[in-house]
């Protein structure tokens, strides 16, 4: 989970008390019936945010990456249909909607080109994990966690940078245990569940979930590490395609 940002607010219904059950409440938009495109244009964020999508989606090697690794799955994704500029509540950067497979972008909130290539990673992991696997996002919190200790592992949410510039500086172990409180924050987030229960559910999915390193191949500490397992996995490819 990005700092400040949602888990999926993954939901079958939106009305009444299950609302709050899957994170709803943190993007009121998602309710609101779809403006004109010349009041959206009137917005200066919302115009940003699509300026920042097409940026991310053009150039940063983990958001190429999993594009190309869900498209070989099947996944199409495209612009206009599976992500969402839209205003979200307190300081939540992005969430990942399963009900419509939609990323939503949250566009009062992400003001920096490099915020939203982490937000648009992070969500498309979950969208990957989606595409890929049979994840009960609404039932099953050991699903959740899974993904939400992939996209945390993966995304570079927890990269030595990002750490330091939220004040918490390496130790022993440092890099697993971000993704775990994060993994827990996330789940907290969205989720009527105790803090023991997200911990238990982490915890018991932990060691496989975090080993689980596709698409990439690879935990990606850098742009650069990024970039070499993008090339790893398009020679990959082109490997199968000649077997």
């Amino acid at each position: 989970m990005e700092e400040g940002e949602a888990a999926p607010p993954v939901a079958e219904e939106k009305s009444g008390e299950e609302e709050d059950d899957f994170g709803y409440r943190l993007f009121p938009d998602r309710n609101k019936k779809p403006q004109s495109f010349l009041v959206r244009s009137l917005f200066t964020f919302h115009n940003r945010c699509q300026l920042m999508l097409r940026m991310t989606l053009d150039t940063n090697p983990y958001a190429q990456l999993l594009l190309e690794a869900m498209k070989q799955s099947g996944c199409t994704v495209f612009n206009d249909r599976h992500f969402s500029c839209e205003n979200c509540d307190g300081c939540v950067s992005g969430g990942f909607d399963s009900a419509t497979s939609q990323i939503v972008l949250c566009q009062n909130n992400i003001r920096q080109q490099s915020h939203m290539n982490r937000v648009v990673t992070h969500e498309l992991i979950h969208a990957f994990d989606h595409c890929r696997a049979h994840v009960d996002w609404f039932k099953n919190v050991k699903h959740l966690a899974c993904s939400e200790i992939r996209a945390a592992n993966l995304s570079g949410d927890c990269t030595l940078m990002n750490e330091i510039a939220r004040f918490k500086f390496g130790l022993k172990g440092h890099h697993q245990t971000c993704v775990r409180d994060r993994a827990i924050r996330s789940i907290l987030a969205v989720r009527k569940v105790s803090k023991e229960t997200a911990e238990k559910a982490v915890d018991e999915v932990f060691d496989a979930c975090f080993n689980d390193l596709e698409p990439f191949g690879r935990i990606p500490h850098s742009k650069t590490d990024a970039k070499r397992a993008y090339k790893d996995f398009q020679n990959r490819d082109r490997y199968n395609a000649n077997l």
